[in-house]
């Protein structure tokens, strides 16, 4: 049965969207689709983080991610984009954050885009609540509200993007109690900090719904 939100599964179209510029390089509207991708060494390797960001741009990636997870991490986008720059590298870097918002604060000031996983931004899974209350479930939201409102307001500040990055195996407990370990959880992840967003006026935003089941991720 086609799905509401397929006009024709056999005619794909392509969803019109805002622009969103990380750095330089637009992605939505009528942009093409851009080619990225993320970095394997250490972080806190300079050298080694640059030098395959560099071959990398050569072989025609637009955008870079490299992983912060630490706040050290984060402290040493700094050195990376210094030597990038001066090697004539000018690719947007995103930062890959994760379970550490400081880090994805310090991030913000030497990268164009902030990732962010909503699962785990501001949990850590431990199923200890088996079931939320309507009151419970309002207080999480307004506490991972005021964890993920200071990086917005910075990254308004300073013009750079968030992709909110839904995994289906790394759903909030809170999710996973409301909605299951579904199609629907990863959404109203996402949207929980939607909200926020658009509390702040910041739009600046790209959506990512990962799953390794296909049928969840295209439902999403």
């Amino acid at each position: 049965m086609t799905q509401p939100y397929i006009a024709d599964p056999f005619a794909p179209t392509r969803r019109r969207t805002r622009e969103v510029l990380v750095g330089s390089v637009g992605i939505g509207a009528d942009n093409p689709i851009r080619t990225q991708s993320m970095t394997t060494t250490d972080t806190r390797d300079t050298d080694a983080t640059v030098a395959q960001t560099e071959r990398l741009v050569a072989a025609g990636c637009e955008i870079v991610r490299i992983t912060a997870p630490s706040l050290i991490d984060a402290e040493n986008l700094a050195a990376i984009r210094k030597e990038l720059d001066r090697r004539g590298v000018r690719a947007p870097l995103v930062a890959d954050i994760h379970f550490t918002p400081n880090a994805a604060m310090v991030a913000a000031q030497h990268v164009e885009k902030i990732r962010i996983n909503p699962g785990n931004f501001a949990d850590k899974k431990k199923f200890a609540v088996l079931e939320y209350t309507n009151s419970a479930y309002a207080e999480e939201i307004e506490r991972v509200a005021k964890r993920f409102r200071p990086l917005v307001r910075r990254c308004k500040e300073l013009g750079r993007a968030i992709r909110i990055g839904t995994n289906h195996g790394s759903l909030s407990d809170r999710i996973m109690n409301r909605f299951g370990d579904s199609p629907r959880g990863m959404v109203e992840s996402a949207l929980e900090f939607l909200d926020v967003c658009e509390d702040e006026a910041f739009y600046d935003i790209e959506f990512c719904m990962k799953s390794s089941n296909t049928q969840v991720a295209v439902q999403a």
